[in-house]
């Protein structure tokens, strides 16, 4: 498919001939710091999307812990983010040396709204900084120090158009493939349904 065809969208001008003007409650939610809802909504939220970048690539990932594992710092101007245990790949803190940018998207299971925030980051491995994020004595092996530059709460459509938290309350849908079935379709292991059993085993002592 040419993407470059005519029905590609090349400028500005265009694009904002396809959309109608933001209305002036919109364009002015923007703050420059989180402020007293966002601190509420943040303390609720157990997940976080993560988008970072650099001339390598592009990074979203998410981040979860218990409700408020985020914590809002200076007035609103600074969130800290721990890094728990993953798979390694670090990719997302790899972009953050390279281009210090960073979006966050909070989530809280039931509400429709999203908070947003955006700013740059650094990455601390301040002891007394990760003592504060230590869960049965494990401590994160780094905390990402976001200096906050914009944040808004975001319009609710996507979620009530995917009914995401109704959907989420089922069980889990039949044909979506789980952790051992994308490993054996990249030839990692020969028995998926056995890797998620030894996997469901071992996740519980991997959290922290």
């Amino acid at each position: 498919m040419d993407t470059l065809d005519s029905s590609t969208v090349n400028t500005l001008e265009e694009l904002s001939s396809l959309y109608a003007k933001p209305a002036e409650r919109v364009l002015k939610k923007e703050t420059t710091a989180v402020n007293e809802a966002g601190r509420a909504f943040i303390a609720a939220s157990p997940l976080v999307i993560v988008a970072t970048g650099s001339p390598d690539g592009l990074d979203c990932s998410p981040k979860g812990d218990a409700p408020g594992f985020v914590l809002v710092e200076d007035d609103g101007r600074t969130l800290l983010i721990p890094d728990r245990r993953g798979n390694n790949r670090i990719d997302g803190l790899k972009n953050l040396l390279a281009d210090p940018r960073i979006g966050l998207l909070f989530l809280v299971p039931g509400a429709n709204e999203i908070y947003r925030v955006n700013g740059r980051a650094r990455i601390s491995t301040d002891p007394a900084l990760r003592r504060r994020f230590a869960v049965n004595g494990k401590e994160p092996a780094t905390v990402m120090v976001v200096a906050v530059e914009q944040a808004f709460h975001h319009c609710p459509k996507a979620l009530v158009r995917s009914d995401l938290w109704k959907r989420g309350g089922e069980q889990r849908p039949k044909g979506v493939p789980t952790l051992g079935e994308f490993t054996a379709a990249r030839g990692l292991t020969s028995d998926g349904a056995a890797y998620d059993a030894e996997y469901a085993q071992r996740i519980p002592k991997e959290l922290y």
